[in-house]
Formats: structure tokens, C-alpha cells, sequence
């Protein structure tokens, strides 16, 4: 499925001057900058929403590099409207500093997609002392996203659709939030047990969203867009990919792996789709909601703990008290 197919033929262009903000994260290796507003994932879901008449704000840390992602959209579609903000995930005053700038220049928000991410990194704390997978993944989205309820409902207030789309993954399956100790302060780090867990979170806050704002015209839904080759891999070396069974032999990525122009059309699909206007707190994957299933199901579906309200509402609460301080 190409992803523009959906898009163009969606209704939900058609009364509407659409705003989307998508999250980018971007890393350094090698001394290189790479910024995924610029590629991949990011890049392929922007420009879906381009092509079909959206205003668009690339939220990105790296201005240069997002500013490489918009001259690539404004080339492909010279009438979008791309606007580049700088927004770095792991420090909560960015994050604030991003939302503010934002909602002095602009009325409503009609998408959030939060689309970045980091993956199975060594033990880094944020400046706050947070494991750094669960503070960028998890609660820069959840202060960015709370920063913008208003604006959200500005938009659902207007149209009646207002749309927020957590990027989460299979990897939730590894782990749920360990509300006991989160940072790992009294376990060992496990890099793959930090990422299921930030994960889990990303799914659940997603049905937070839901359980608190569905009757306000907000619908929000987590996204697994599958594994696809990308930067995210960057702390993973050639070596350990082969070992997880990820490469063919000639190191080339196996062709269970999507394409980030393969693994985009869920986000499109859960920022446009009719049929999920107030169908909230679900867990989607290839264009469709997926299906609970029984521990060990690595590939597709997902696990009874991302379905928890109770979780849901302990992470609210617990994120709430996090950022607060």
C-alpha cells in the first residue's frame, strides 16, 4: 500500500485546513547529524500528509537537518505549508519552550503524531535523573502532548476530530511499566526491557488520551508501523543485529522488514481514517486493530498490559507527578 493512497482518498481533507506537528529525534554517529524529519519513517509520513494539502511543523532536534526535511516536501509539493520548530525530547524545557511557540503562532491542532523515538541505548539519565529511553519516549511526548491539549480541542470543537497518534511498538511485549522502579535504580539496566517498557508507555498513553478526552472529540490510538531499518538501530552494532537474527548474510536487513514508505500508512491511517473518529485507546498495526494474544507472540498483535485502564491511569498519574517537579 502506497502511502498517499489512503490519504488522497480520505473525506477527512475535505472541510478542513489541517495542522500535523510530527516529532523527529535525531541522533550523532560517526559525526554525523542525522534527523528523522529529514528520513525515513518521519519523512514518508510528512509527506503523505503534504501531498494531500496538510500544514505541517516538523518538530525537530536538529534545525539544519529538519530544515533539509521541509526543503524535500516544499520540492515534491510547492504549494505545502512546512514549518520547522526545535524541539529536543529529553529536555522537558525544550518540550515547553516548543508548545508555547506553537500556541502563540497557531489557533487549533487537528494531528499530533509522535513519532520519535530512541532504542535499546546504554544507561543514560536525563538531566532529571530519568532512564533516558522512558524519558524521551515517553515523557517528552507526554508533556509535549498535554501542552497541546488545548489546541487539540480548539480543533475537535471545529470539526468534531481531533487526532493524537502514539508511535508505539511489538517491543511492548518485552515489558510493561515497572511502576516500582521505572529508572532502574534498584534492578539491573536491561537496554531491551528499557525500550518494552517506554513502549508499553507510549500504548498506554495513548489510552489515558482516550479514557480523558474521547468526549471531547480527541481520538487517540498507539501505532505499531513494524520493524523497519532505520537510525533507531543506531546503538546496535552490525554483529548484534546478526546475533538478534535481524540480517541476511550479506549484512542487507530480512525481508520481514518493512520500508519506512511500507511501515507509514498506519500512522496515516490512525491520523485520518472515518471509521476511527471516536474509536480511541486501540492498538493499531497494518491499517487495522490488531489482536490481543497469548504471551511469546513476538510478530504481530499485543499484550494484555497495554489494555490496562488502571495502568493507563497510574502512568497519568505518575508521569503528571514526574514532570511536575
Amino acid at each position: 500500500m502506497r502511502v498517499s493512497s489512503y490519504v488522497n482518498n480520505s473525506k477527512y481533507w475535505n472541510d478542513r485546513q489541517t495542522v500535523f506537528i510530527g516529532t523527529y529525534q535525531s541522533f550523532r554517529k560517526s559525526g554525523e547529524s542525522v534527523s528523522y524529519g529529514a528520513s525515513g519513517l518521519g519523512l514518508e509520513t510528512s509527506r503523505a500528509l503534504a501531498s494531500a494539502g496538510a500544514s505541517l511543523t516538523l518538530a525537530v532536534r536538529n534545525l539544519a537537518q529538519g530544515q533539509a526535511g521541509a526543503d524535500v516536501l516544499r520540492a515534491a509539493y510547492p504549494a505545502a505549508q512546512v514549518s520547522v520548530g526545535l524541539l529536543d525530547l529529553s529536555d522537558l524545557t525544550s518540550v515547553r519552550e516548543f508548545a508555547a511557540d506553537w500556541m502563540a503562532s497557531s489557533a487549533s491542532l487537528d494531528i499530533l503524531i509522535n513519532n520519535a523515538a530512541i532504542m535499546a541505548c546504554p544507561l543514560t539519565q536525563s538531566r532529571k535523573g530519568w532512564e533516558a529511553q522512558f524519558a524521551t519516549n515517553h515523557l517528552g511526548h507526554f508533556v509535549l502532548t498535554t501542552a497541546l491539549l488545548p489546541a487539540l480541542h480548539k480543533a475537535a470543537q471545529k470539526t468534531g476530530d481531533a487526532r493524537v497518534v502514539c508511535l508505539s511498538s511489538s517491543a511492548h511485549k518485552i515489558s510493561g511499566v515497572e511502576f516500582d522502579d521505572i529508572h532502574f535504580e534498584r534492578r539491573e539496566y536491561n537496554k531491551w526491557k528499557a525500550y518494552g517498557q517506554a513502549k508499553s508507555a507510549n500504548a498506554l498513553m495513548a489510552l489515558g488520551l482516550h479514557l480523558r478526552y474521547a468526549g471531547r472529540g480527541i481520538t487517540a490510538n498507539a501505532v505499531h508501523p513494524g520493524g523497519i531499518m532505520t537510525g533507531l538501530q543506531k546503538f546496535l552494532p552490525t554483529q548484534e543485529m546478526r546475533a538478534l537474527g535481524w540480517l541476511k548474510t550479506d549484512d542487507t536487513p530480512l525481508d520481514i522488514f518493512k520500508t519506512p514508505q511500507q511501515g507509514a500508512p498506519t500512522s496515516i491511517w490512525a491520523a485520518t481514517a472515518p471509521r476511527l473518529l471516536g474509536n480511541g485507546g486501540l492498538y493499531l498495526e497494518d491499517c487495522q486493530q490488531s489482536v490481543l494474544v497469548e504471551p511469546g507472540n513476538r510478530v504481530s498483535g499485543y499484550s494484555a498490559h497495554i489494555a490496562d485502564a488502571v495502568a493507563a491511569e497510574r502512568l497519568w498519574a505518575m508521569s503528571e507527578t514526574m514532570v511536575a517537579r
